[in-house]
């Protein structure tokens, strides 16, 4: 990892000390920078977990928790999720090698994070859309569920080969998407304007309100623009307060 990447392993609701053992001492095989677990379901600091850690007991002491993804999210850049299942209804799976590539591929300082979903029913549609990129881990059909921190050091390592290329030899032009925390503040004030106006209603809300985070995130909107559409949505909403005036 080069001194201009910043790479979080993320946590939701782990279960096991084991596995969070498990994952520090993964952390520190692959010098990952900070393990992060939001709302963990049990004591990640007990004797299991600091057996499992090893070397990566540090790692484990230093674990930041957040009681929810998006403060976990808050100062990530490039995100990507995890997850089991191959059939997400309306949310795009990446192979790893491009989604990986994609948030290596950067010339500025990058917080890169990389969830992982609960043991026994992973992310949510919702915590996936969170993501920039979605990838799975192919696995046999017979028995496609990994243990938890088995998909942790799939991901790193993958991680790990990829950031020894060289992506200043690229042509690609490297694109710079926007904090997805804002961009979802963003979305959910379009939403509400969208409501007051009478263009959607509140049993629609949901799925045309997730079509159009999916659109931006696929355009990969950057912080900028993301601006634009909220300096667009307080000027309505201004004009409209104000029209009799």
């Amino acid at each position: 990892m080069t001194n201009k990447k910043i790479l979080k392993v993320i946590l939701v609701e782990p279960a096991g000390p084991i596995n969070i053992g498990s994952v520090a001492r993964l952390c520190e095989n692959f010098s990952v920078h900070e393990l992060i677990l939001v709302s963990p379901k049990c004591n990640y600091l007990d004797q299991d977990a600091r057996k499992m850690a090893v070397k990566g007991v540090k790692i484990l002491e230093k674990a930041k928790v957040y009681k929810d993804l998006n403060s976990a999210l808050y100062d990530c850049t490039r995100v990507i999720a995890t997850c089991g299942r191959k059939e997400h209804g309306d949310i795009p799976l990446k192979s790893n090698k491009d989604a990986l590539c994609w948030a290596l591929n950067s010339e500025r300082e990058e917080k890169i994070a990389l969830i992982f979903g609960r043991e026994d029913r992973g992310l949510s549609n919702k915590e996936l859309l969170k993501a920039n990129k979605v990838i799975s881990l192919n696995t046999s059909e017979h028995y496609p569920s990994l243990n938890l921190s088995h998909a942790v050091a799939i991901v790193l390592h993958q991680f790990n080969q990829l950031n020894k290329h060289d992506f200043s030899k690229t042509s690609s032009k490297i694109i710079y998407p926007a904090n997805l925390i804002k961009l979802e503040d963003c979305i959910n004030d379009a939403g509400s304007l969208l409501l007051d106006i009478g263009f959607l209603m509140k049993h629609t809300y949901k799925a045309k309100m997730t079509k159009i985070k999916q659109l931006l995130i696929r355009g990969e909107i950057k912080d900028d623009e993301v601006a634009l559409i909220r300096g667009i949505i307080s000027q309505a909403r201004w004009k409209i307060k104000n029209k009799n005036d």
